[in-house]
């Protein structure tokens, strides 16, 4: 009679992770078709645009992002675009919480309205903004050419992205734990800070990401209303195409390349923020 020689607990967890990593045939394929498909749209694409920004020389880059004119619409360009990040996170928390835990007359029509920034071409975005607050502004507001319209156009276009992303989220947040955690003697405030905000904090990480990627990539809404004044209102996007227009592609590669190393800056900064807060809670 044999008798089985357990085996160790170190083994059975090796065993069981190989077979957690492992593939099969059509598995396999799927994701060699994802990443050739995300290769092409994406990685090549920005590794080129790196590539050309090298192949111009140190010296052009570094006159390049020392020019008054471009360091100042990468200033611009980052700092309303964190600006309206900010207020997005805040607003758009608040205005997500208010569509899935009220109800209230109009409340389909709101969720229609907010995502017209999202259906509007980005050009007739502009359009709109500039008729509202432009010279002949019915509201007697005028802001064109200002860097309160860029403040202005970048909110504009930004509006869905936190909303969106934490809406689906606080849908499905199980209301008996927040219950639970009330019948225990929890204030509100507890409550919010211990349960719904590490919660909700992977969303709106996720949707703070997005606007802040959509803020400093923006060009459409912007040409109309803030004129693209030249160390006033100019953003980078403008820039990059001044300098594509003047045949300087390294330089304009640049700076795609500068504003590609701090969108990535700030989804790891957000990502970090928010494995803190779950951490926290």
């Amino acid at each position: 009679m044999t008798v089985d020689t357990p085996l160790a607990p170190g083994t059975a967890r090796r065993r069981r992770a190989r077979g957690a990593t492992s593939l099969t045939r059509s598995s396999g394929l799927g994701l060699g078709v994802a990443l050739t498909w995300f290769s092409l749209l994406v990685l090549i694409p920005l590794a080129l645009v790196v590539i050309q920004s090298i192949d111009g020389g140190w010296a052009t880059f570094r006159e390049t992002l020392t020019n008054p004119q471009t360091a100042a619409a990468l200033r611009l360009t980052v700092t309303q675009s964190l600006i309206v990040t900010a207020i997005n996170v805040v607003m758009g928390t608040l205005i997500a919480w208010v569509l899935v835990r009220d109800t209230f007359p109009g409340q389909r029509l709101l969720e229609v309205v907010i995502d017209i920034p999202f259906a509007l071409p980005t050009i007739v975005a502009g359009l709109v903004l500039l008729s509202l607050y432009g010279p002949d502004s019915p509201l007697g507001v005028n802001v064109a050419n200002t860097e309160r319209s860029v403040f202005l156009a970048l909110l504009f276009v930004t509006l869905p992205f936190v909303i969106r992303t934490v809406q689906p989220v606080l849908m499905e947040l199980d209301r008996d734990v927040e219950e639970a955690a009330a019948s225990l003697g929890a204030s509100r405030f507890t409550t919010l800070r211990r349960i719904i905000l590490p919660s909700l904090a992977p969303a709106i990480t996720a949707g703070a990401a997005l606007s802040f990627a959509r803020g400093i990539s923006e060009y459409g809404s912007l040409v109309l209303l803030s004129g693209n004044l030249p160390l006033k209102t100019e953003v980078a996007s403008v820039r990059i195409l001044t300098y594509i227009e003047n045949g300087n592609e390294a330089a304009a590669a640049s700076v795609a390349t500068i504003l590609l190393l701090v969108a990535l800056a700030a989804i790891v900064l957000l990502q970090l923020l928010s494995s803190w807060v779950a951490r926290r809670g």
